[in-house]
């Protein structure tokens, strides 16, 4: 069975989670100078080797300064514009990621967690980015240079039994057991509204018209 189309009008149930190798690749990012989120997402596309053209002015932006592009990044909170760089999208088959805006792109951005050698990406399929912004920033607090070095260590028990350990079962025993006592632990707060909300509705949450 064929899906329906989905169009720029429909949020998708869920975006389809994906790490891109972005070096070498052109990629454009529209929004001021002095715009913290065009700023992180610059930073972010040169570390990972992208060839980045940032467009501080939007008003000036051109069709072709797009045109042959991998992926764009739009943080201007502009609809207008949204619009405009989905159609462009279409044409011209880029990735589009406009922020806060997720029903103009194909990309919902995550927030990511680095501590050492660990990558954790949080997304929220592009509906809620400030919840993603809030567990990124305590889970960041918590992964820290004591968990760095952690893995690290873990890295040197890996290499240990590698070397060490002949069967690939004892080898696996064996990071089994150094993984033992590693512990995590969750503990979340709702605002009020929500919990209104769960009372009112009891002990099934419906979606509403």
């Amino acid at each position: 069975m064929i899906a329906a189309r989905i169009g720029p009008e429909v949020l998708p149930p869920a975006f389809f989670p994906v790490s891109l190798n972005l070096a070498g690749r052109k990629c454009v990012v529209i929004g001021a100078a002095d715009d913290p989120e065009a700023v992180e997402k610059e930073e972010a596309l040169r570390e990972v080797g992208a060839d980045v053209v940032w467009i501080k002015d939007y008003a000036a932006l051109r069709d072709e300064d797009v045109s042959d592009a991998y992926f764009v990044i739009a943080t201007p909170q502009e609809e207008p514009l949204a619009a405009r760089l989905r159609a462009l999208a279409d044409e011209h088959k880029f990735l589009l990621c406009a922020i806060d805006q997720p029903k103009y792109g194909f990309v919902a951005m995550a927030a990511i967690v680095k501590s050492g050698r660990a990558r954790i990406a949080i997304s929220t399929g592009g509906v809620a980015p400030r919840v993603g912004k809030k567990l990124r920033a305590a889970l960041q607090d918590t992964l820290d240079e004591t968990f760095a070095r952690f893995l690290e260590c873990f890295a040197n028990q890996r290499r240990r039994a590698r070397a060490t350990l002949a069967e690939s079962a004892q080898r696996r025993a064996a990071l089994i057991a150094a993984a033992d006592g590693f512990e995590v632990e969750i503990s979340l707060r709702y605002p009020d509204w929500f919990n209104d909300e769960l009372r009112r509705l009891g002990p099934t949450v419906l979606d509403e018209p």
